[in-house]
């Protein structure tokens, strides 16, 4: 299969999304060296005014980043946190006392109706707005307070791939800066993220596994369960297979009932906390006889019917997430191209999704 532009050039199927995902190192590096002063500063600037609490507010691929926000904000800065239903604000005209509330908006084109509206909103009610967007001259950014630039550049395909990993470090670096740190521990990612890209090969092989699935699993807990949220997005939208996320704790309260030998469950296994804490849901899933696809430290991928092991070595748990990701698009992309489908044509998305 191939696409033809209009000068009548034929193109390799996933060209767009491809050379996206293999920019994330660049774009980590760019983020980490010009990025990382102007997030410390304002992060400053927040933290002077004391927020009580946090709201974040987000759609798809973002709305996963907002969710590691909300693990990061909690876990490092004990700020409770809350993801915001927008219709409450949008369709409904709640009109909530946000004084002291830090609202952080987080979407790549900064350009969706509901997110500019409920963040206008938010700031009318008192909050502290952050946009965290790709575009510094969106509305979103021009209705905020503040705005963090992720830098990820334009982003073409349909499937957002590098922005999702940019929103990470940006808001990586963000909480760090809320509490006075600089996120030394980030600095050993694009070098580990060349090394995850650089195992395309391995990827491939193992996408053969999943190319005629039905249905997918994937679940994680702590830091990877964003990672398994947006892994699913990723799947669904470019392969078209229906894949169901869980935290490994829900999992276990009904959806478990039903997994099989035949439809394969994804484990997200974080090397940490995270990971401990799924370590029984993993006993149950080969208990059943799953067929599990680990993504994770060595042990738990040889224990495991398949899988892909991450440099995780000295790799603080919080940051995992900016790495796990990685082998993940890279199968959400060979599973597609597999199935004789475009991942740079998903059948009825657009790059901004004007929700109201």
């Amino acid at each position: 299969m191939s696409t033809t532009t209009s000068e009548g050039h034929s193109e390799r199927p996933g060209r767009i999304m491809a050379g996206e995902v293999a920019e994330q190192p660049a774009v980590l590096r760019r983020i980490l060296a010009e990025g990382a002063p102007r997030i410390r500063a304002t992060a400053a600037a927040i933290a002077e005014r004391k927020p009580r609490f946090v709201l974040l507010t987000a759609r798809g691929t973002s709305d996963n980043a907002a969710l590691y926000a909300k693990y990061l904000l909690e876990v490092r800065l004990g700020l409770p946190c809350g993801l915001t239903s927008m219709s409450t604000t949008t369709a409904y005209g709640a009109k909530p006392s946000l004084t002291d509330v830090l609202v952080i908006t987080v979407s790549q084109s900064g350009g969706s109706p509901d997110l500019v509206a409920s963040t206008r909103a938010a700031r009318e009610a008192g909050a502290i707005t952050l946009a965290v967007t790709n575009n510094p001259d969106s509305p979103l950014a021009a209705v905020s307070e503040y705005h963090v630039d992720i830098l990820a550049g334009p982003e073409k395909a349909l499937p957002a791939t590098k922005t999702y990993t940019a929103s990470l470090l940006s808001l990586y670096l963000l909480v760090e800066g809320l509490r006075g740190g600089e996120g030394a521990p980030a600095h050993v990612l694009p070098g580990l993220a060349e090394e995850i890209l650089a195992r395309g090969d391995e990827v491939r092989r193992l996408a053969a596994r999943y190319r005629f699935a039905e249905r997918m699993v994937i679940t994680s807990r702590g830091y990877g369960y964003p990672t398994a949220k947006e892994a699913a997005l990723k799947m669904m939208e470019t392969s078209y297979i229906p894949a169901l996320s869980y935290s490994g704790a829900d999992l276990l309260h009904g959806p478990l009932a039903m997994v099989d030998n035949i439809s394969p469950v994804i484990a997200v296994v974080t090397d940490g906390r995270g990971g401990e804490a799924l370590q029984p849901v993993l006993d149950r899933l080969r208990g059943r006889g799953a067929d599990l696809f680990v993504v994770g430290p060595k042990p738990q991928v040889e224990a495991a019917s398949a899988g892909f092991v991450l440099p995780t070595e000295g790799v603080a748990e919080e940051v995992q997430p900016i790495l796990e990701i990685l082998p993940l698009q890279l199968l959400a992309y060979e599973v597609t191209i597999a199935r004789g489908q475009d991942p740079d044509a998903p059948r009825a998305l657009a790059k901004v999704t004007e929700t109201r």
